[in-house]
C-alpha cells in the first residue's frame, strides 16, 4: 500500500491540493478540514476523510452560502441520501487515487511536432507541452509536501489526445516529485482521468464524491 489507509491518503491530498491552488492553510476539524478557496464559485470546502450522515446534516444545515463544498470519500448514491434540501452532487464520479513514485528513470521521449517544458515557483512544478505553432497541447503540475507529492490539474487539449501527451505529463511530474525527494503520489481523477492514470500505475484509494449548494429554484 503507498499509504497505511485512506484518512492519511487523503490527509496528503489536502496538504498538496492547497499548495498547489495556493489556498488558505487547511484547519483542522473533529472531523476532517476546512480550506478557504477564495472563489467565487467555490468560497471554501470542508474535507470529510470518514463521512457519516450526522456529520453532513450539521454541516450542511449549518452552511447557507453559496460556494460552501464538501469532498467526501463515500459513494455518491451514500452522500446523495445525507443531503438536505438546497444541496446536491457536483463535479461528477471522481476518484482519490495513489501511487509509489519511482526513484529514477527518464519521462519518456516528446512526441515528434511538440515541446515540453518546465518551470517550479512557491512549492508547485508545470509542465507545459506546446505542439509545433506554440499552442497548448497539454499540461499539468505537481506539489511536493513532506515525502508525498500532489498532482493536479492535469489537461490534454481534445485536439491534442490520443498521442501519449497526457502520460508524458503523468511520466514528468512523478520523475519531477520524486527527484524533490517525494516518494509517493495522490490525486483527485474524474472518469477520463483514470482511464490515464491507470496506464502508469494509479490506483484508486476511494471514490471521491463532492456537494455543494443550489440556487433556489424560479417559481
Amino acid at each position: 500500500m503507498t499509504f497505511a489507509n485512506t484518512t492519511d491518503a487523503v490527509r496528503a491530498w489536502v496538504d498538496g491540493w492547497a499548495v498547489s491552488r495556493g489556498t488558505a492553510e487547511p484547519v483542522p476539524r473533529p472531523w476532517g478540514f476546512t480550506l478557504d478557496v477564495g472563489l467565487p464559485n467555490e468560497v471554501a470546502r470542508h474535507v470529510l476523510p470518514a463521512a457519516d450522515e450526522a456529520t453532513v446534516r450539521k454541516i450542511t444545515e449549518n452552511a447557507t452560502a453559496h460556494g460552501i463544498w464538501l469532498k467526501t470519500f463515500v459513494a455518491p448514491q451514500t452522500l446523495e441520501a445525507w443531503l438536505p434540501s438546497g444541496w446536491a452532487l457536483a463535479g461528477g464520479r471522481c476518484f482519490l487515487m495513489a501511487v509509489s513514485l519511482p526513484t529514477g528513470g527518464l519521462p519518456g521521449d516528446v512526441p515528434d511536432g511538440y515541446r515540453l517544458s518546465s518551470w517550479s515557483r512557491a512549492g508547485v512544478t508545470r509542465v507545459l507541452v506546446r505542439a509545433a505553432d506554440g499552442g497548448f497541447a497539454a499540461r499539468g503540475q505537481v506539489a511536493v509536501t513532506g515525502g508525498t507529492a500532489v498532482v493536479d490539474q492535469v489537461e490534454t487539449d481534445p485536439a491534442h489526445q490520443r498521442r501519449g501527451l497526457g502520460r508524458l505529463v503523468m511520466r514528468t511530474l512523478a520523475r519531477t516529485a520524486a527527484q524533490a525527494g517525494a516518494r509517493a503520489a495522490v490525486l483527485g481523477a474524474t472518469v477520463e482521468g483514470r482511464a490515464l492514470y491507470e496506464t502508469v500505475g494509479w490506483r484508486v484509494v476511494a471514490p471521491l464524491t463532492a456537494a455543494t449548494r443550489v440556487g433556489a429554484t424560479a417559481l
